[in-house]
């Protein structure tokens, strides 16, 4: 309300001054009267709206009963009083004042020193035109009959003693035949119209002409004597400029008095215009003090109010209450005993709530700590409630806290049927003598494993320990584990690949240096008995040298040989050795597919994948292997299908492990050895079933692995 009060306060100020300037028809800003005018009334209307608002809340206040509510209006009619009455007085005597001054402005005597003034003006100009045309006659007259050659001459030393600014001789079509010029003179003759000339060929043609550059000219035109009755007239132009003294005399009278008898005829108009400006002045000047009065009226009910609202705060339990001393006075002393006692009051109950506060933030910090944990973390209370769970515990579990509700452990089985076995041991470990006990649950559903620690929540009341809830951790470990076996069986390839291949090149030597020694020395029958165990010797010896080198395979390092390739290229050749299989192509990829990676590894995957499917349709009604390429913005995917019989759903879980197969014959190190080679190159595999057996692969395109 002050900052409002004091911009409306400056801007009326402003748009009175210019109203006051404007009020007058010589101020520059008259003729913005009307504007000034109507930015002033709508001030007005504003003035009048806040304070018709103000009262409107203060009468609204009243009738509500609002404590000093009937104090501030009262303040407000006694300074309302103080205004208007000085401001009425002063307004009469103003506008009776105003009206005689405006009177006493106008008198019969100025008006006609105003037109004497400016006929004696005239009369001086028209004296100055007369002598100026009996100067041009008298030229005529001595040049009529002057030759061409003579003229100029006779022409120039004429305008020497006349003193004329300009002398042009010229005929009735504008032809001119002699131009003399002083040096204010322009080289090229100022020739009139056509119709002035017309006019002088008449008589004679005087006037006084506004030059932009020399100001008033006087031009007169004479016709010389003896052309009127030639084919073409001749005309003689004399220019002479007004004298510039008597010319600004001339116009300033002529100004003035103009002037003045446009106040003279606008003396009602200025009567009016005045009495509105002081009317105007008056109205903003009594709705601004109006307003004044309102905003000064609750200032000084303001703080009476307000320590009724804070004894009426502190009744309802409300201690906070402080309000600023802003005077000496009685109200000051009342307003700081107050003060004091609410503070005093408030004292004991910041203390409380410091301490609920304290604890309200140690929650949240064992809230935080547990949002921000990798691992799950449920609560319980005694009777098996859900009491808390991080976002972790709900997210590897699959948890729903809405599906939950107020069901108890053993009954949340009946919202997440595939947590039986997980709710059932946590159940079990709860309720074993072990005070912190640990179990490692399989998930059936999804083959996960979890690791699961608990514990009871005890207080010790009177000695006894008395239960508050229970409290469990668990973690996914499925990931680790796959890790360690993984790790289990490179050590065991790496083991198996130096204690078995040793062995098996002496043996093979040693089966074949018996046949060689022994077969000629024994009969037919012997011989070929020794020789059929010998090949068999070999044949196995050669079946292991195999196994080993698989396992070898699947226990290197990687080799460190990647580089740029196209995997579009690599399929083609690859698929070269494939063309009697019925492999159906679908290359969504158009050119290079540019990744980077090991050729010769990766040339292993494509073979590993494409055997196993032709593999798996051996004994399928329907022969047939999908073989689909395509990329997004960062992957390259590689997608085999076989129509065989698929995975079987036990094995499904572990096809990625050493060793297991469901082929007869095989080592079960195929899809390991290819998910260990595209892990190695920062890729994804993927199996399943639809129609037969799937496996996706993705592979990071090379301009992904280069940026990273």
């Amino acid at each position: 309300m002050k900052k409002l009060l004091i911009f409306l306060g400056v801007l009326g100020t402003v748009l009175l001054f210019l109203l006051a300037s404007a009020s007058g028809n010589t101020s520059e800003s008259s003729q913005y009267y009307k504007l000034i005018l109507a930015l002033n009334a709508l001030l007005l209307i504003a003035l009048a709206i806040l304070v018709g608002s103000r009262l409107t809340q203060l009468l609204k206040r009243v009738r509500s009963k609002v404590f000093g509510s009937r104090l501030t209006i009262r303040m407000v009619l006694m300074f309302s009083l103080v205004a208007v009455l000085p401001g009425a007085l002063v307004y009469t005597l103003s506008v009776q004042f105003l009206n005689r001054s405006i009177e006493t402005w106008f008198d019969v005597r100025v008006d006609n020193a105003l037109d004497r003034g400016l006929n004696l003006g005239h009369n001086a100009i028209d004296y100055q035109l007369n002598d100026l045309q009996r100067k041009a006659s008298v030229i005529a007259w001595d040049i009529h009959d002057n030759s061409l050659s003579a003229l100029l001459e006779r022409l120039s030393k004429l305008r020497d003693q006349t003193g004329v600014q300009e002398i042009t001789l010229f005929d009735n079509n504008g032809q001119v035949h002699a131009h003399i010029g002083n040096e204010y003179a322009s080289l090229v003759p100022s020739l009139p119209d056509r119709k002035i000339i017309t006019e002088a060929e008449r008589g004679s043609y005087k006037a006084i002409e506004s030059d932009p550059v020399n100001g008033l000219m006087m031009r007169v035109i004479v016709q010389l004597p003896g052309s009127e009755f030639s084919n073409r007239v001749k005309l003689l132009q004399l220019l002479q400029p007004v004298p510039k003294q008597l010319a600004q005399d001339a116009e300033l009278v002529e100004q003035v008095r103009g002037e003045y008898k446009q106040l003279s005829q606008s003396r009602e108009g200025l009567k009016l215009i005045f009495s509105l400006t002081l009317t105007m002045a008056l109205t903003m000047a009594l709705l601004g003090a109006l307003a004044l009065a309102i905003y000064l009226s609750d200032k000084l009910a303001a703080p009476l109010s307000v320590l009724a609202a804070g004894t009426r705060a502190v009744a309802q339990g409300d201690f906070t209450q402080q309000h600023p001393v802003i005077s000496r006075d009685e109200l000051g002393i009342l307003t700081h005993s107050f003060n004091r006692m609410t503070r005093q009051l408030s004292d004991a109950r910041d203390t409380l709530e410091h301490n609920q506060a304290e604890q309200a933030e140690a929650k949240a910090y064992v809230e935080a700590i547990l949002a921000s944990l990798s691992a799950g973390v449920l609560s319980l209370d005694e009777d098996w409630h859900l009491q808390s769970a991080n976002h972790s515990a709900l997210r590897i579990l699959g948890l729903d806290p809405s599906r939950i509700g107020d069901l108890p452990l053993s009954k949340w089985n009946q919202a997440y049927p595939n947590l039986t076995a997980f709710f059932a041991h946590t159940i079990h470990g709860f309720l074993s003598d072990d005070e912190v006990w640990q179990r490692q649950i399989e998930l059936d559903a999804e083959k996960r494993v979890l690791l699961v620690r608990g514990t009871r929540l005890t207080q010790k009341i009177d000695g006894s320990d008395d239960l508050h809830g229970y409290v469990m951790v668990f973690d996914d470990i499925t990931e680790l584990l796959s890790a360690q076996r993984d790790a289990a069986w490179g050590e065991v390839a790496r083991r198996l690949a130096h204690e078995i291949k040793n062995p098996l090149t002496p043996i093979q030597l040693s089966a074949e240096r018996m046949e060689m020694k022994l077969v000629e020395k024994l009969d037919p029958a012997g011989a070929e008995f020794l020789r059929r165990n010998t090949q068999t010797i070999v044949k196995q010896v050669a079946a292991l040298k195999q196994m080993v080198d698989a396992f070898r395979d699947y226990a290197r390092k990687p080799s460190g040989k990647k580089r740029p390739l196209d995997l579009m290229q690599l399929l083609n050749e690859v698929l070269v050795l494939y063309e009697a299989s019925p492999i159906m192509l679908d290359f969504k990829v158009h050119g290079p597919l540019m990744i980077n990676g090991d050729p010769t590894h990766l040339r292993q995957v494509i073979h590993n994948l494409l055997q196993n499917a032709q593999d798996a349709i051996t004994d399928a009604a329907e022969q047939r292997i999908c073989l689909l390429v395509e990329k997004d913005e960062k992957w390259a995917r590689l997608y085999i299908e076989d129509s065989g019989k698929g995975f079987p759903a036990e094995l499904l879980p572990r096809v990625f492990e050493p060793y297991v197969t469901s082929k007869a014959k095989g080592t079960g190190l195929g899809l390991a050895i290819v998910k260990k080679i595209i892990e190695e190159h920062h890729g994804r595999v993927q199996v399943g079933n639809s129609t037969g057996a799937f496996v996706r692969i993705e592979l990071p395109l090379w301009e992904e692995t280069t940026s990273g």
